[in-house]
């Protein structure tokens, strides 16, 4: 085997360990030469590796060295064992949709972006509410008055969506979530569409808007643009360790069935 290590990491790292015999580039260089991507740290550092990846399809394995850690199956603790199941073939499977945004302004692209979790609009460091026009498949759906709107994939379900009491996707439903922020309005609730429908933000009123693709990278957006969604073309596929389980993994990160402390 070959070890290879992402750029910034090998900065970050090589004071502490001899990496000297272990080459290092950025991430379209690990695309072209890797098999299979081990991503150390929390889920935000899952969600960049997987935008930056998912192009040369290279299967992610994930981590945990954060809190939560949706995405990052591995405890720090298992690391070392897992990698043996890992290398022996014991890993399962498992591909996840992204969503791919661009934001249009006078009819022209003027930035792209992949996201894994959710591509979210929303009112911007001021304050006040924006007002917003969504379509789908080019159809009129609603004009609203909100804080904002977070398109969310299965996988963002368990993100920021849940905070806005969106629901829990299961990973293998071809579904995006629409979830208002603080609408103006109590008709407004969130609802699912399909995989491969077309959906079409356009900004009608705002002081300070942006939109946010996995809450990393932000573009400030203006009165007319629109924000364009779709599903990829690019899957990502995440390697899953033996006695994975998506209900498990639920159970354990948003402490369900817990018992109530006894005072």
């Amino acid at each position: 085997m070959t070890v290879l290590i992402e750029e910034e990491t090998a900065r970050h790292v090589v004071s502490q360990l001899d990496l000297r015999s272990w080459s290092s580039g950025n991430f379209s260089w690990l695309g072209a030469h890797a098999d299979m991507a081990i991503i150390v740290g929390g889920d935000g550092t899952m969600l960049n590796a997987a935008r930056q990846l998912a192009r040369y399809r290279v299967p992610l394995v994930g981590i945990n060295q954060g809190r939560l850690g949706f995405m990052t199956d591995i405890s720090r603790d298992d690391m070392l064992n897992s990698m043996d199941d890992l290398l022996d073939g014991r890993f399962t499977p498992e591909t996840r949709m992204l969503l791919d945004a661009e934001v249009l302004r006078d009819e022209r692209a003027i930035v792209s972006n992949l996201a894994l979790n959710d591509v979210v609009v929303d009112k911007g460091a001021i304050g006040r509410m924006i007002e917003f026009e969504l379509s789908i498949d080019g159809e009129f759906i609603y004009r609203l008055r909100a804080d904002g709107l977070i398109v969310a994939t299965s996988t963002g379900s368990t993100a920021y969506a849940l905070s806005a009491n969106g629901p829990i996707l299961h990973p293998q439903i071809a579904a995006i979530a629409l979830v208002p922020l603080c609408p103006h309005a109590l008709t407004n609730r969130p609802i699912l569409i399909g995989d491969r429908n077309e959906i079409e933000i356009r900004i009608v009123h705002a002081t300070d808007s942006r939109a946010h693709f996995d809450g990393q990278v932000t573009v400030d957006l203006r009165n007319g643009d629109t924000v364009r969604i779709r599903r990829s073309e690019y899957p990502i596929c995440l390697l899953h360790p033996p006695g994975y389980s998506y209900f498990a993994m639920l159970r354990q990160k948003l402490h369900w069935s817990e018992r109530p402390k006894e005072h």
